[in-house]
């Protein structure tokens, strides 16, 4: 994991371009790999492809690996793990003492290139996530295939969707970013009149993607990672803290 400086910034759905301030926390390097989840699963048997309750995951779980406990020969372990469904990505994270990103805290990362903590402005970094959007099998390949952002963080385009913890909650209208209890506005036709850059059409599409999706869906190019609060040093009586 790497440390990521907390800030504000401006979402794409904001209310009266309002800031969100983000908190710092720590960050996987890479999205969680088969190797690592395969791992989960020989644990924590309840959640291989065959046991799995169906409330938590549909018929597409896992459904590209040969076995319950194999991704099979076709399949790298070294490549980030889809087919997963919130509900799983979110335990995987907890039995780890993690969580999953919160979207601000997703977006806030996914913001930096190489050289600068925010890059939405360049528009050819825009055009080059779009254009590995368009790139078809890309959850195939192993991680670390993007390049490293400013915060230390791989992959956060261009190879797999990710899940956050609050994937379905900002796709609302420009009233309140955060009026989360009306339904009706949970879809993306309504939320476009409150973007704050009608041009940054790679974030438009995840944020349609995300509202598109329930808990319980397992796609085969949607993985995720998991992040980690930093604890107040005056609460924990150990000076040494490992990043890992």
């Amino acid at each position: 994991m790497v440390k990521i400086e907390g800030g504000s910034y401006i979402p794409l759905y904001g209310r009266d371009s309002a800031k969100i301030i983000v908190r710092d926390f720590l960050m996987d390097v890479y999205p969680v790999t088969n190797e690592a989840f395969l791992s989960f699963v020989k644990e924590y048997p309840t959640w291989q492809k065959d046991k799995v309750r169906r409330l938590f995951a549909d018929d597409n779980y896992l459904n590209d690996w040969e076995s319950p406990i194999s991704p099979g020969e076709k399949i790298s372990l070294k490549a980030p793990v889809t087919n997963i469904s919130w509900f799983a990505a979110k335990y995987y994270c907890e039995c780890q003492d993690k969580r999953l990103p919160t979207i601000d805290e997703w977006e806030y990362v996914a913001m930096a290139d190489e050289t600068k903590k925010d890059a939405r402005k360049d528009s050819t970094y825009n055009q080059k996530i779009l254009e590995w959007y368009e790139t078809p099998r890309t959850h195939k390949k192993e991680i670390g295939n993007t390049f490293k952002n400013y915060w230390g963080v791989y992959d956060m385009h261009g190879l797999v969707w990710e899940w956050t913890f609050d994937f379905n909650s900002v796709l609302i209208s420009g009233a309140s970013r955060k009026d989360m209890d009306n339904d009706r506005n949970l879809f993306c036709g309504s939320a476009a009149i409150g973007a704050n850059d009608l041009m940054n059409y790679a974030a438009f599409m995840r944020y349609a993607f995300r509202g598109s999706i329930k808990a319980n869906f397992a796609v085969k190019n949607l993985g995720f990672r998991c992040v980690k609060d930093i604890q107040d040093p005056s609460k924990n009586n150990s000076s040494n803290h490992k990043i890992d």
